[in-house]
């Protein structure tokens, strides 16, 4: 069998694959030609048209335009998880201002308080952090101060432990 009845095959079958839109690889090509796979890796243009096509949209079978491609179903799963993305952080949003919502209502109709309650109340934190802050500040501040105060008496230490027969001046 001749190698230019084999390119032939090739080609035929490269034709229908593309008109009929099945799939388009090199094994497949090669399978439904009924020639080894190596003939068209030694074969760089039948290789390069079986590539060449496969990169193309197919086209739906009986030719009546492309068919789904890999890219553009890849495509529309990309805007789908981008949509779901979306609809995922609206969804965050509307459950965050149901739960507003009802917590009002519950306040409302249980009469032990309401938001304005709840703004004084974070009011009274953010004043109570402050003074949490200050007071921080003021321990860290004595803490320096007998930190200072520990040296000082090692200091007046060491020095009546040199001369033991004199007082500090």
């Amino acid at each position: 069998m001749g190698s230019g009845r084999r390119r032939q095959r090739v080609l035929a079958v490269l034709a229908q694959a593309a008109k009929d839109g099945s799939d388009i690889s090199v094994a497949a090509i090669a399978r439904r030609a009924g020639v080894d796979r190596t003939f068209l890796y030694r074969h760089r243009d039948l290789l390069a048209q079986v590539h060449a096509q496969a990169a193309e949209p197919p086209t739906a079978p009986g030719g009546c335009g492309p068919a789904v491609s890999r890219a553009s179903l890849q495509a529309d799963l990309l805007a789908a998880d981008a949509r779901t993305a979306r609809l995922a952080a609206q969804v965050r949003r509307l459950e965050q201002r149901l739960s507003e919502v009802l917590g009002e209502q519950v306040w409302h109709e249980s009469r032990i308080g309401g938001p304005g309650d709840a703004e004084q109340l974070k009011a009274r934190i953010t004043t109570l952090e402050q003074q949490v802050v200050d007071l921080e500040l003021k321990l860290q501040d004595q803490g320096d101060e007998l930190n200072a105060a520990r040296a000082t008496n090692r200091e007046l230490m060491a020095q009546l432990n040199r001369h033991p027969d004199r007082s500090p001046s």
